[in-house]
């Protein structure tokens, strides 16, 4: 699996402008896109990037991490997924960075999600749905996802985001309208974000294989 990460890392790196800042995401199959990017980094300006993971890897392979504020709309944003449907709508969050992740996708011209085949599913939701919390408001925001949704949320103990927060991740949904659920969500008092990429979806998905297909 982790070669197909590669691949689809590595296929990102088409997608690069000369001269831009790239906006870049988190997790196993980025580190992959990093990497590569590391390769020419003197082809690029700078990045932005959705966690301190990769800002460290990123600094260490002389790649420059600048402040969203500082540079404004984004060419390009790169970052993965933990599940995606037919539609380039996403789950993402399992490593815990999905607010700035989602701020950087909506700053950026175009979102491309890298994954292996292992996470396209037919309907979101076989993943647990991560969701960022002001810690003071976990037990009411999971009482309010529960009313709403269904589906039991659990919270991810010791686990404290970048941003200072919790995640509450809840199972047993079957999310056959993701855009009339992130909607809902979003407006619970308390909610910092909600892993659902629905919104403002990919605009390409690039699936590792030999070679890697790219969904538009």
């Amino acid at each position: 699996m982790s070669e197909l990460k590669r691949l689809a890392g590595e296929k990102a790196i088409e997608f690069v402008e000369d001269g831009s800042v790239v906006g870049v995401g988190t997790g196993s199959t980025v580190a992959y896109f990093i990497e590569a990017l590391g390769r020419i980094r003197d082809r690029i300006a700078g990045a932005v990037s959705s966690s301190e993971q990769s800002t460290r890897q990123l600094k260490s392979l002389g790649i420059e991490v600048l402040d969203l504020n500082a540079v404004g709309p984004l060419r390009l944003y790169v970052d993965g997924a933990d599940e995606c449907d037919p539609h380039r709508r996403l789950i993402k969050g399992g490593g815990a960075a999905l607010t700035r992740e989602k701020i950087i996708a909506q700053a950026s011209d175009r979102f491309i999600c890298i994954i292996d085949p292992a996470k396209q599913v037919p309907v979101l939701g076989r993943f647990p749905l991560p969701v960022e919390v002001i810690p003071m408001a976990r037990s009411l925001v999971a009482r309010e996802i529960l009313a709403i949704t269904g589906g039991q949320p659990v919270w991810r103990e010791g686990v404290v985001t970048d941003n200072g927060n919790w995640v509450l991740d809840v199972h047993g949904l079957q999310i056959v309208d993701p855009v009339v659920m992130e909607e809902r969500l979003n407006q619970i008092p308390g909610v910092v974000s909600v892993g659902l990429f629905a919104r403002r979806p990919a605009d390409v998905v690039i699936v590792g294989g030999e070679p890697p297909q790219v969904l538009r």
